[in-house]
């Protein structure tokens, strides 16, 4: 039978990556009273969120963890989970190797490791695209602008022939703007279309028009 991802436990505290309460640990947003018994609380999903992310990137940062594999060792070890099945769980939805090396710091590697978490811990729960970048933001990790499309754009070719940018320019300038463009996720499919190619128009029509 199919569990209702909204009636799991972790929805429902608002604790969506099922991390256990420790006085010790004073999270933004606990709510009152901060524990059920077993597991923290949270005012707003986005605190959980944002717990969440903070503790993924501790990891990294005070226990040198750099690996899909070394990180859920960490978050979900052997006992109490299936830890070889949501390494690779969470390897795959990060399109990465198990042993790959990784960067929380980046949005575009942060925010993917979290959804897998809480669509494991959670049945399967799947936040809105904003939900989760508004707790990475409060997390620190925020997704790059759309602005950053401009940015990436203009240090790509130079003069008038970079009107002629060719596929791999074109490859190019995508391959670096992947974070941005994910950060346009949360954005209607065709308006996100729109934003992408009104900046490589702006772009292109800026060249045009500079002095040679």
């Amino acid at each position: 039978m199919s569990v209702d991802p909204k009636a799991t436990r972790g929805y429902r505290n608002r604790n969506p990556g099922n991390i256990e309460h420790v006085p010790a640990n004073k999270w933004q947003g606990l709510a009152d009273p901060p524990s059920d018994g077993r597991f923290c609380r949270f005012v707003s999903h986005e605190h959980g969120i944002r717990a969440l992310a903070a503790l993924l990137t501790t990891y990294q940062d005070r226990h040198g963890l750099r690996t899909v594999r070394g990180i859920i060792g960490r978050w979900a070890p052997p006992g109490e989970n299936d830890t070889g099945a949501y390494v690779a769980v969470v390897a795959r939805r990060m399109g990465v190797g198990a042993d790959d090396r990784v960067d929380l710091h980046r949005h575009d590697q942060l925010r993917p490791m979290v959804e897998a978490i809480i669509a494991h811990e959670c049945a399967g729960l799947a936040y809105p695209p904003a939900v989760i970048d508004r707790a990475l933001t409060m997390a620190g990790v925020p997704p790059p602008s759309p602005e950053t499309l401009r940015q990436v754009a203009t240090t790509t070719g130079t003069g008038r022939g970079a009107v002629a940018v060719g596929a791999a320019g074109v490859a190019t300038v995508a391959a670096q703007a992947a974070p941005a463009i994910q950060a346009l996720g949360s954005l209607a499919p065709l308006v996100a279309i729109a934003v992408i190619l009104a900046a490589i128009l702006g772009v292109l029509l800026w060249r045009l028009r500079r002095p040679a």
